[in-house]
């Protein structure tokens, strides 16, 4: 694999996010030719679905970018987001074996992935420091305000909502990452994070936002919305219930089938310089071939694409990275995470 120069890295970075806060410190990041890292965080909260895979491709942009790249399984943020203390450990036990198999699924380089527990370093006592002296830099009204787009406040908020934003801040600084990759959902806490760790005499970081994808049905796709997604344990007929059922108005191209067909299983084709196929019986013109998405958003919007056609193909795309994961190992962990106390 021939050596990326640092605009082809900067562009790699770039593709397919919805914002890059600090670009220019990220460029000259790059020029300095030293080994970079990131993390993403992910709370295990709901089980893992196919949204997961946006982001674990920008993971993959990364790391062909140069980045070493830390996961972390931020278990505690999990019970400060109302999961209950008595399943954490099952709970990241599932998370540990799902989301590498998850990366693993889109030919990721695991050799540069790194996965950390929360629990494992936010217990420290100069971590809870860094809390403790950030809590007095932050109002309850901006900490609140961070954590609304992520926690679930309630009518009645609890304390520990406050303090998930805080966490997430002084993370950055004790993961000692140079950027942390997130959705826009996350921009809040992000910007509370670049405004105040230099309060407390750590950088900033860059942070790298990625869309979120809507829901099949509803807003974005949620692992506490069951007919919003698919999960990572759905079979092949319930892959294709569930993309039938899905909202795709003819013509239309705003919805989560088209959104995961631009950022993951697009990507994934030209990466692989693969097409995609949409199969159709020959009354109705035959299979049809595209290379990139615009392509397939221009027959949908002029109706020479059908609805039912886009989703039987996007669903057996999906259906075909879901076997490349050994689901079968993953469900027992499952049940005991998600099961009923």
């Amino acid at each position: 694999m021939k050596k990326l120069t640092n605009e082809e890295r900067f562009s790699l970075i770039k593709r397919n996010t919805e914002e890059i806060i600090g670009e220019e410190e990220l460029k000259n990041l790059l020029k300095e030719n030293k080994k970079l890292t990131a993390y993403i965080g992910t709370a295990t909260t709901g089980k893992p679905h196919i949204g997961y895979f946006l982001w674990a491709l920008k993971v993959a942009d990364l790391i062909k970018s140069g980045f070493h790249v830390k996961i972390l399984l931020a278990d505690l943020h999990a019970a400060l987001d109302n999961v209950g203390w008595h399943v954490l450990e099952h709970r990241y036990d599932y998370y540990k074996k799902v989301i590498p198999e998850l990366i693993k699924a889109i030919g990721v380089d695991i050799n540069e992935l790194e996965i950390i527990r929360g629990s494992g370093f936010q217990l420290k006592p100069e971590y809870v420091y860094d809390v403790l002296r950030m809590s007095t830099f932050v109002s309850v009204h901006d900490a609140k305000k961070a954590a609304s787009d992520v926690v679930k406040m309630g009518d009645n908020p609890k304390l520990s909502g406050l303090i998930y934003p805080l966490m997430q801040a002084v993370d950055e600084q004790h993961l000692k990452v140079d950027a942390q990759l997130g959705g826009t959902d996350q921009r809040k806490i992000m910007v509370l994070a670049r405004e105040n760790l230099p309060k407390i005499g750590y950088n900033s970081r860059i942070e790298i936002m990625t869309p979120l994808i809507p829901g099949l049905v509803g807003d974005k796709m949620s692992a506490s919305i069951e007919e919003s997604k698919i999960d990572i344990l759905d079979n092949s007929e319930t892959v294709k219930k569930k993309i039938n059922k899905a909202y795709c108005m003819e013509g239309d191209p705003n919805n989560g089938i088209m959104a995961f067909l631009r950022y993951v299983i697009m990507v994934i084709k030209q990466d692989k310089k693969e097409k995609f196929i949409v199969k159709r019986d020959k009354k109705f013109g035959g299979d049809i071939s595209y290379n990139d998405y615009k392509e397939i958003e221009k027959d949908f919007i002029n109706r020479k694409l059908h609805p039912q056609d886009l989703k039987n193909a996007v669903a057996e795309e999906i259906i075909k990275l879901l076997n490349k994961i050994d689901r079968k190992k993953l469900e027992k962990l499952a049940e005991k995470a998600y099961k009923e106390f």
